[in-house]
């Protein structure tokens, strides 16, 4: 019951961080300069036109009213319409989301079993030369922003040898194959950025537990290296590993927004840099709306694996 009370505990307070979320990405729009109707229409505007669509756009009213109903449409999926396009929102969201959930996932399928390969070879090979030739390069990697990473990668994969396009462009009629070679140079990108991070932490999580007393019994019982590595650290250092992954997902799936611009990827963080740009704030809100969700979600689940993951955290918690 102690475990069911803190994953409730989780839980509402990982609702709770949405609504402050919310309350600060409606904030942030309500603050910003000029009058957005006055902006819709531009040079043209005449003021019958503008106060129009100010009452369209419910502008008249006040903000906390306003508020409450963009917050009981977004709890039912329903964000309205685009202003530049006066299409639904969530038809505008639907395949760009599909296309960063393909470019987030085919990089954690990248990163993810290297950095635990690698990791774990650093752990065999502790203060080798491989373990500290890989530790800078994974510091190297992770230090460039992501938008000097792609516009290199871009630059001399695409531009000099040719072997990659420089702009992203998925087709359902593509094969998977296609598919891969499209968006490979978006997802080294990414992979750059994020795995660093996971191997090092992996790293740290299995040189942590194989200090632990019942290690050095194993290696007193004649054990090798790589048997209690992988039979007895391993399932221990389960818990801080798939803590630092699911983090690195949630980066994967935000982290985009730079990506997306730097290759021109029709997906969910391009749509909101050029949503910025035309001032459509109904977009706007609706795109940051899905990235912090995405985002408190997974890091909740990663409390959740942590807890779930860990016999200490579950008996100190019972306790």
């Amino acid at each position: 019951m102690a475990v069911v009370r803190l994953l409730a505990t989780r839980v509402f307070w990982g609702i709770v961080c949405l609504w402050i979320i919310s309350v600060l990405i409606f904030s942030a729009t309500e603050l910003l300069p000029g009058d957005l109707a006055s902006v819709v229409f531009g040079q043209a505007k005449t003021p019958e036109a503008v106060e129009a669509l100010r009452k369209e756009l419910g502008l008249d009213r006040p903000p906390q009213e306003r508020y409450l109903e963009w917050l009981a449409a977004a709890a039912r999926f329903d964000f309205g319409r685009s202003l530049a396009t006066q299409r639904p929102i969530s038809q505008l969201i639907g395949k760009r989301l599909q296309r960063t959930l393909l470019l987030a996932l085919t990089t954690a399928c990248m990163a993810v079993p290297l950095a635990l390969l690698v990791g774990m070879l650093c752990t065999l090979w502790r203060d080798s030369t491989f373990d500290r030739a890989v530790n800078t390069a994974a510091v190297v990697v992770i230090s460039p922003p992501e938008f000097f990473t792609g516009y290199f990668l871009a630059f001399f994969f695409a531009v000099k040898l040719g072997w990659f396009p420089a702009v992203m462009l998925t087709t359902p009629s593509m094969s998977f194959a296609e598919v891969v070679h499209a968006i490979f140079l978006p997802c080294v990108t990414l992979l750059f950025a994020c795995f660093g991070h996971m191997m090092r932490l992996t790293r740290a999580a299995l040189i942590s537990v194989l200090e632990d007393p019942y290690i050095e019994t194993a290696r007193l019982k004649g054990l090798s290296s790589r048997r209690i590595l992988l039979v007895h650290a391993l399932p221990n250092a389960i818990a801080p590993i798939a803590n630092v992954i699911v983090i690195n997902l949630a980066y994967l799936v935000v982290g985009v927004i730079v990506v997306e611009t730097v290759f021109n990827y029709p997906g969910l963080g391009k749509l909101m840099v050029d949503s910025i740009s035309s001032r459509d704030i109904p977009v706007i809100q609706a795109c940051s709306l899905i990235f912090a969700t995405t985002y408190i979600v997974l890091n909740l689940t990663a409390d959740l694996i942590s807890l779930l993951a860990n016999p200490k955290l579950r008996h100190a918690v019972a306790a």
